[in-house]
Parts: structure tokens; C-alpha cells; sequence
């Protein structure tokens, strides 16, 4: 068993766990972030995207040990400060771009690193930037909406 501790969504958490054990599992099973969606165990789906230090990473592929001593934001932690929703959430909500809301955690994580670093994206750009997140419900219109909305109330704010 390993020590492992790391932050999460800007609370300094830790957990034993075995040196095999996935980020996802350690979120979901040890710390109960159960936020965290785990779909296609392969790193395929994109529905367990957390932040590592900002970047989007797959944790079902991710050993929690190599997580020691990073920040990990969840779908848990995208919310400001004072609990409202991130311009992300509140646009996906606004535009309707979730339905069974199974890959939306993974995409919420994506859309808000793909806008950090692209703050006004392209048609284009929005879609090569959620390429590697699988939805089965929306046909993602509502989806690339979400995130250019999301830029207009970031821009706004």
C-alpha cells in the first residue's frame, strides 16, 4: 500500500492505496468524488477527464501514485468560489448540452482547459478540442454551443 496524497480541487487530501490503484478509483472509491465518470476503462470515452495541474487527463489510464503531490481538479471543483457555476457549467446548462449528462463531467473538465488556453476558439478549434470526448446522446450541437457560449460568458464576466 501507498501513501498518496495529492490536492483535490484546492483541499490537500490523502489515501492508502495499492501502488496498481487508477486516479479514477482512488476519486471515485477513496476520496468519494464519485463526479468522476468512468466509461470505457480504455482512455477511449473521455468520460473520466480530470485536471492534472490544469491539463486534462484520462484517470482511468492514470496510476494514482503518479498523482502524488499535484492538484486535481474534478467536475467537483469547477464551481467558483462561492458554489455558482463555472461560465462552463452554467452554459452547458443554458444550452442544453447534456442529456443523459454520463460523458458531461469529462467534457465540463476538457471545455474548461480547452478555453483557458483558446479563450475565443473557432468552429473548428472547438471541435478538434473535444474530439477526444465521446457522446452518445447529444450529437454534439448543443455541445459545440455550450463552449462558445461558455467564451462569451467568460469574455463577459
Amino acid at each position: 500500500m501507498l501513501e498518496i496524497a495529492l490536492t483535490v480541487n484546492g483541499v490537500h487530501r490523502g489515501a492508502r492505496a495499492p501502488a496498481r490503484r487508477l486516479l479514477s478509483d482512488l476519486l471515485r472509491h477513496d476520496l468519494g468524488l464519485t463526479g468522476t465518470h468512468v466509461g470505457c476503462e480504455h482512455g477511449v470515452c473521455g468520460c473520466c477527464t480530470v485536471l492534472m495541474d490544469g491539463e486534462p487527463v484520462r484517470s482511468c489510464l492514470t496510476l494514482a501514485a503518479t498523482a502524488r503531490g499535484h492538484e486535481i481538479t474534478t467536475v467537483e471543483g469547477l464551481a467558483g468560489p462561492d458554489g455558482g457555476l463555472s461560465p462552463v457549467q452554467r452554459a452547458f446548462q443554458e444550452c442544453h448540452g447534456l442529456q443523459c449528462g454520463f460523458c458531461t463531467p469529462g467534457f465540463l473538465c476538457t471545455v474548461t482547459a480547452l478555453l483557458r488556453d483558446n479563450p475565443d476558439p473557432t468552429e473548428d478549434e472547438v471541435i478538434e478540442g473535444i474530439s477526444g470526448n465521446l457522446c452518445r446522446c447529444t450529437g454534439y450541437q448543443n455541445i459545440v454551443k455550450a463552449v462558445h457560449r461558455a467564451a462569451e460568458i467568460t469574455r463577459e464576466s
